[in-house]
């Protein structure tokens, strides 16, 4: 009988298969401009690794109302393409024809077939092997860059702003915002209870934090101009970093944990590869009741891997736990995975400490709802 286990926990990293469900309500008369650009866009998509089958849909009751699904061999083929350049210019022709989406995403767990009916080719990857428990938070992070020389003024700004209202919807809160810095690189990571593109909605509306995104525009290496709905959804889209791995002890978070977050330069073409060791180690880690990681959160995109942590103790205390390398040639792997230029500083316990120092990011502001 499978249980389920009592850490939380989330992963893109099974290696289960992957259905993907995305709810679009099309713009009145704009049907034959949308089945042209799907036609393009199915046959792209049809090319890249990992993709299985997809499928369009239109609602019986509403016919403005569609649904594209679509099965992967597993999440990270899908991740690397949904954040990719690619990606952005590929979907830019739907975006005239559609007023609304949304997109979501499940592991496939179990599936039932019709034993009578001749049985299909064999669908490529596999089940998930068991249910996870959950604690109902989204969790999502955007990163980007400031110019050079720009960084003081930047957080400033970022940590200056009155905190929006946590209540969404009746479904919807916002839990917690932490916000860090590594050099001229801001990550905002942010956990939603309920529906995150409410949220992400919700908070883009707020007044205040519209004055905030205004202020550091001119600061900004990549362009954007939040009254034009294209630009903003091209840098958002650019600035999406995923959160593939979640894992945290069962049970009432303790009050002495303190948020780190830590940035891993990592060698081209090795940042997948680094956030699934990142996320063994902190499996492993959640089921030591005396480990010092509470919980964590990877986050990844192409090469740009940032682990959120969160410790019961300070953060040089033990720094291979710290950094997620604790274990025989763990930090020999690690190193083999990280940038050339920080790899060959790993080898004695000062060079150690001093890379953990660099990597553990710059907190700005860390704000928690009321009742978070």
């Amino acid at each position: 009988m499978t249980t389920l286990s009592e850490r939380i926990s989330q992963s893109a990293f099974d290696g289960s298969r992957l259905r993907v469900v995305l709810l679009l309500d099309l713009q009145e008369g704009a049907q034959q401009q949308f089945l042209e650009a799907y036609e393009q866009l199915r046959n792209q998509v049809a090319s890249v690794p990992g993709h299985i089958t997809d499928q369009l849909c239109q609602s019986i009751e509403n016919p403005s109302q569609w649904l594209i699904t679509s099965e992967w061999e597993s999440a990270p083929p899908f991740l690397a393409w949904v954040n990719s350049e690619e990606h952005v210019k590929m979907v830019q022709p739907l975006h005239g024809c559609v007023r609304d989406t949304r997109s979501l995403r499940f592991s496939v767990l179990r599936e039932t077939s019709n034993e009578a009916v001749a049985a299909p080719e064999p669908v490529k990857g596999r089940l998930q092997a068991d249910p996870r428990a959950g604690d109902g938070v989204v969790r999502h992070a955007l990163t980007f860059t400031v110019k050079p020389g720009s960084e003081a003024m930047v957080a400033d700004i970022l940590s200056g702003y009155t905190s929006p209202a946590a209540r969404v919807d009746d479904t919807t809160r916002l839990r917690r915002t932490s916000l860090f810095m590594y050099g001229n690189r801001v990550v905002r990571a942010i956990e939603v209870q309920g529906d995150l593109i409410a949220a992400l909605r919700h908070v883009s509306r707020q007044p205040e934090v519209r004055a905030v995104e205004e202020a550091i525009n001119p600061y900004l290496e990549q362009d954007r101009d939040l009254d034009d709905p294209n630009s903003a959804r091209v840098f958002f889209t650019r600035a999406a970093l995923p959160a593939v791995h979640h894992v945290a002890a069962g049970g009432q978070e303790p009050a002495d944990v303190s948020r780190h977050a830590l940035f891993y330069p990592a060698k081209p073409g090795s940042g997948l590869t680094l956030a699934k060791m990142l996320a063994r180690q902190d499996e492993m880690a959640a089921d030591d009741p005396a480990s010092p990681v509470y919980g964590s959160t990877v986050f990844q995109r192409d090469d740009i891997v940032v682990r959120l942590v969160d410790l019961r103790v300070p953060i040089d205390r033990d720094p291979l736990v710290s950094l997620g390398a604790r274990g025989p040639r763990k930090l020999a792997v690690l190193r083999r995975l990280l940038d050339g230029d920080v790899a060959g500083g790993l080898t004695t316990d000062r060079e150690l400490a001093h890379f953990l120092a660099r990597a553990d990011m710059d907190l700005i502001t860390d704000r928690r709802a009321a009742d978070a």
